[in-house]
C-alpha cells in the first residue's frame, strides 16, 4: 500500500519527475492520494494538468483514482497505463513528456495574463519559465514557511 503525502505540510512530486516515461504521473497519483486521504490542502486531482496526461494516455480521472484507492503504487498506475487507453510507444512517451515538459504559458495568448499572474505570486519570471517551472517555484513558495 503506497502512503499518502500531507499536502497541507509537504508539496506533491514534480511534475518533472518521470515514472514509467510520463511526466506528471507522479504528481497526479499524489493529489489523488491525498484527496482520497482527506489531506489534499489547495491542490486537486484531476485538474487540467493531471488531465494532459490522462488525455494523452486516453484514460478516465476516476480510474485512476481507483487505483490509488486499491493502494497500488505510482510504479503501478505506470504498468497500468502502458496497458489501458491509447497504445503508446516509449517514443511517443518521452516526445509527448518532453513537450509537456518544455510548455510555455507564456507564448499562449490565451493563457498569459493568467501565467503572468500566476508567476508573480511563485515569484518566477513568466517571460522565461515553463509551466513545470511555475508549479515548482509555487511549491517551494508555498512549503517555504512550513
Amino acid at each position: 500500500m503506497s502512503t499518502s503525502k500531507d499536502l497541507t505540510k509537504e508539496a506533491p512530486t514534480s511534475p518533472r519527475t518521470r515514472i514509467g516515461g510520463y511526466a506528471i504521473l507522479g504528481r497526479a497519483a499524489d493529489k489523488g492520494r491525498a484527496v482520497l486521504a482527506g489531506t489534499q490542502g489547495e491542490f486537486h486531482f484531476a485538474c487540467p494538468l493531471d488531465m494532459m496526461l490522462f488525455d494523452f494516455k486516453g484514460v478516465k480521472a476516476d480510474d485512476v483514482k481507483q487505483l490509488l484507492a486499491d493502494g497500488k503504487s505510482t510504479d503501478e498506475v505506470a504498468a497500468w497505463l502502458d496497458a489501458n487507453g491509447e497504445p503508446k510507444t516509449e517514443e511517443e512517451k518521452k516526445a509527448w513528456s518532453d513537450g509537456v515538459e518544455s510548455a510555455r504559458p507564456y507564448d499562449n495568448p490565451e493563457k498569459k495574463e493568467w501565467f503572468e499572474g500566476a508567476c508573480a505570486e511563485a515569484k518566477c519570471d513568466p517571460a522565461t519559465s515553463t509551466l513545470f517551472d511555475y508549479l515548482d517555484a509555487d511549491d517551494k513558495t508555498t512549503f517555504a514557511a512550513a
